[in-house]
């Protein structure tokens, strides 16, 4: 369980999460937004059925107090959450679900399950009746933006806040990377499937996530992508990626039904982006202010995996913008 002193949160606001504050946050802002000294809450760990399956998820923090999904992307799990949850979990509910086929939820087979954003999205969506939250902001990364803008226009009413981090829903953040996996989409031969398995769902790709963009590589731990890809590597289970990365082809189709509830419901958003990023670009997060003006856009000096290098100061922002948005109060749930 990591637990961070209150010294070296204070080091990590001297250094890189001041260089992202704007000039017109005040000093007295920021403090009010820090994690207080006391040692953060214990990160839990559970599996439950539900949807035809079993979802793992990690929890942590009061069960009364605002609550924020984090859903993540590929080639990663909710481990990719670890270090932002301690830092949230002193005023809010964090969870974090491995979605069928990632982290330590059950595999079932195609033949079992639908592995399509459509069922990710029921998937998750059956877990948080289950566990009967009824209102939640949604941190949305890679794979779970569009997992996650799902639920938020099939039940608007639900969505808080939405925080998005390297997740896509306009073309301008979709660059020539996406090529290969443009052709699949209009072509799934095998030729091109044992193309993508190997460009990336291999270690050499999953390392490149990780390290492609940041500022410091000897700062990413190397377990990051052994873990990963030990989880890609299971029996089964590059199939089941490779139908997802077919799937992700429906996504950019519902663009505009995305960008149509943006302008429609105006849900209160942050946008948080590594701009080094070269699957991402950083053009997409600057897109979302078209239909939403007031969202609140920071890039960060780092690639895909902003996290890793940067959660200190994503957390801060999480909490200053959350603290705006929802108020202070742990209990409320509007």
């Amino acid at each position: 369980m990591l637990r961070l002193s209150v010294a070296l949160l204070s080091a990590a606001l001297a250094g890189a999460a001041l260089s992202f504050l704007p000039l017109s946050v005040e000093a007295s802002a920021i403090a009010e937004t820090r994690p207080p000294t006391a040692e953060r809450p214990m990160t839990t760990h559970h599996r439950i059925a539900v949807d035809g399956t079993e979802l793992a998820y990690r929890e942590a923090g009061p069960k009364d107090a605002p609550v924020i999904v984090l859903l993540h992307g590929l080639p990663s799990s909710s481990h990719m959450f670890r270090e932002l949850m301690p830092l949230l979990a002193d005023r809010y509910r964090v969870i974090a679900p491995d979605y069928p086929g990632f982290g330590a939820s059950a595999t079932p087979s195609p033949a079992e399950y639908d592995y399509s954003f459509d069922r990710l999205a029921q998937s998750v969506d059956r877990l948080l009746q289950a566990l009967k939250i009824e209102r939640y902001s949604l941190y949305l990364f890679d794979y779970g933006a569009p997992v996650g803008f799902r639920l938020a226009v099939e039940h608007p009413e639900r969505i808080q806040t939405l925080i998005v981090q390297n997740g896509n829903a306009y073309d301008e953040g979709m660059g020539t990377l996406w090529d290969p996996l443009r052709a699949y989409w209009k072509e799934p031969t095998p030729q091109r499937s044992s193309l993508l398995a190997e460009k990336l769902l291999s270690l050499a790709s999953t390392k490149w996530h990780y390290l492609e963009g940041v500022r410091d590589p000897s700062a990413i731990a190397p377990e990051n992508w052994l873990l990963d890809q030990a989880l890609l590597d299971r029996p089964g289970v590059q199939d089941i990626q490779l139908r997802l990365l077919y799937d992700y082809g429906s996504n950019p189709g519902k663009y505009p039904q995305w960008q149509a509830y943006f302008r429609e419901r105006q849900p209160p958003m942050l946008v948080l982006w590594g701009k080094n990023d070269p699957i991402f670009l950083s053009a997409g997060a600057h897109a979302y202010q078209r239909d939403l003006p007031k969202a609140e856009v920071h890039l960060f000096d780092t690639g895909h995996f902003a996290l890793e290098e940067d959660a200190q100061p994503i957390a801060l922002r999480i909490r200053s913008f959350l603290g705006r948005q929802l108020g202070e109060s742990q209990a409320s749930q509007d």
